[in-house]
């Protein structure tokens, strides 16, 4: 179940207590300060996976400190894995320091003692964590040890690592309860491919855990080039250095095959921006064009098959859905006790 807060539902002059008192409660124990403390901005949100959790955060500068006495008070025994966006933030830990890090990756064990600073700028940092139980993960404690606070890259299965997070972020909320297991799981096997390979042993991980890094990959390159037309089983294999029969292969597991794969993300792009009011403007066979349709009659086909309805009554059913949920509430609001929902 995803939680999430906001400092905005607290009194200005409490933001940061709280901030701080939440921080030491669910994630670990740890000292905070700030300059900020009268115009503090925060936000947090927790998504329990099973194996493994992920949290999101965003927050005002502030310096943090964890020492061996808050260590004794209270260690979770996890290698956290944080994607810090903009706003660089600094890690120290085992006498090392990140220096400043944005756009990446940071490695960090709740079992050494750290301090963390993201003081350098005005704006909040974002931070999407994955916080790995160490019994989890599957690469000795001694050789995590070494990619901490190393500034780990978004490139490469790191980009992946990133989309996937990020992914659960904005979509996790919406998963079933009992899909959340399977989330996980990926998750550890994504996050274990990902630092054996900035370690240089990703050859000696699990087959399945390599498995699964490149299933995400393919997926990952997949979503990114859907409108490009020239997109095929035969080209993914050849950005993943893959025969056609090891993709095929990585995809038999799955509801469908790659092909199958790559034809409904488009239809499901096409039917998400026939829906959007951004885009009611945009004639029909352009969108289907930006998601890799050059056949308008395959595509009205494709989509009403998929679909029941035509993209354009599709369009127009959405559209007009959306406009009038709009005017109904323009309507509740003058209402008076009428209360607009979060």
């Amino acid at each position: 179940m995803w939680t999430s807060v906001s400092a905005a539902d607290v009194p200005v002059e409490d933001r940061f207590e709280w901030f701080a008192e939440m921080v030491s409660t669910d994630l670990m124990p740890v000292a905070i300060d700030t300059e900020r403390a009268g115009d503090f901005h925060a936000r947090l949100g927790e998504l329990d996976l099973g194996a493994a959790k992920l949290s999101a955060y965003e927050f005002s500068p502030v310096r943090s400190r964890r020492t061996s006495a808050h260590i004794r008070r209270g260690d979770p025994e996890q290698y956290q894995l944080a994607l810090i966006e903009v706003s660089a933030m600094r890690t120290c830990q085992f006498g090392r320091e990140s220096g400043p890090v944005v756009d990446g990756f940071v490695l960090t064990n709740t079992s050494a003692p750290m301090v963390c600073d993201n003081g350098g700028d005005d704006r909040p940092t974002r931070v999407v964590m994955l916080q790995i139980p160490r019994a989890e993960l599957a690469l000795r404690a001694e050789r995590a040890d070494r990619l901490v606070v190393a500034g780990l890259p978004r490139t490469g299965l790191g980009a992946v690592m990133a989309d996937f997070m990020t992914s659960v972020r904005d979509n996790g909320p919406d998963c079933r309860p009992e899909e959340l297991p399977a989330l996980g799981r990926v998750a550890l096997d994504l996050a274990t491919a990902y630092l054996a390979e900035q370690l240089g042993f990703l050859a000696a991980t699990a087959p399945e855990v390599r498995a699964r890094a490149l299933l995400e990959q393919a997926k990952t390159f997949i979503e990114r080039n859907l409108g490009d037309p020239e997109l095929t089983p035969g080209v993914v294999a050849a950005r993943l250095n893959v025969s056609l029969r090891s993709l095929y292969a990585l995809f038999r597991g799955e509801p469908e095959g790659v092909a199958a794969f790559i034809r409904r993300r488009r239809l499901e792009r096409c039917r998400d921006d026939l829906a959007c009011p951004e885009l009611r403007d945009l004639p029909v066979q352009t969108i289907a064009v930006r998601c890799g349709f050059t056949s308008p009659t395959v595509f009205g086909r494709a989509f009403r098959q998929a679909y029941g309805r035509t993209p354009t009554e599709h369009r127009r059913l959405a559209l007009g859905t959306a406009a009038a949920c709009g005017v109904e509430r323009s309507r509740t609001q003058g209402r008076p006790g009428s209360k607009e929902r979060p």
